[in-house]
């Protein structure tokens, strides 16, 4: 029998772990679980060996932050040796990740505190039912260039009565 699994964390490449860091924490309010610190790439622990079985031998030494949401989810924040700060172009059709969501009812002020950050609105904020209920989206970016959404109601409330 299958059953939902819940959403633990999520991992986002950045070119800097301290300024990921103090986005997320200032502009999103995620707190802080594990400060930015330094993996070296070797095979005698069990996080070297894990990140070996994960990323291939030769993959260098990064750092990593952990925070987390208010319902919870994790994030972890990596910075790769070799990571050029280039934004990855927006690619929505390959197979893969190409955002995630949060959910904040003031849209308009959140928007206005990633772009006084560094981010940018990608779009116009947009009604799923306009005139009838108040739920907005918007798509935006962080500083490095990782393209999210924002909710102003939850997923649930927001596609059960077909936003279509």
């Amino acid at each position: 029998m299958s059953y939902p699994r819940s959403f633990s964390h999520i991992g986002l490449s950045v070119p800097d772990v301290k300024k990921a860091v103090d986005f997320y924490k200032n502009v999103m309010g995620w707190y802080v679980i594990m400060e930015p610190c330094e993996i070296k790439e070797e095979n005698s622990s069990a996080i070297g060996v894990m990140c070996q079985g994960v990323f291939g031998k030769g993959h260098g030494n990064f750092k990593i932050a952990h925070m987390v949401t208010s319902d919870g989810i994790g994030i972890e924040l990596f910075e790769f040796e070799g990571n050029t700060g280039k934004k990855q172009e927006f690619n929505y059709v390959s197979t893969g990740l190409f955002h995630f969501c949060v959910q904040d009812p003031d849209i308009e002020g959140l928007i206005e505190k990633i772009k006084l950050h560094g981010g940018r609105q990608r779009m116009p904020i947009r009604e799923y039912y306009p005139g009838e209920k108040p739920y907005k989206m918007c798509y935006v970016e962080d500083p490095f260039g990782i393209v999210f959404e924002i909710y102003t109601h939850s997923y649930e409330l927001t596609y059960s009565k077909g936003a279509y």
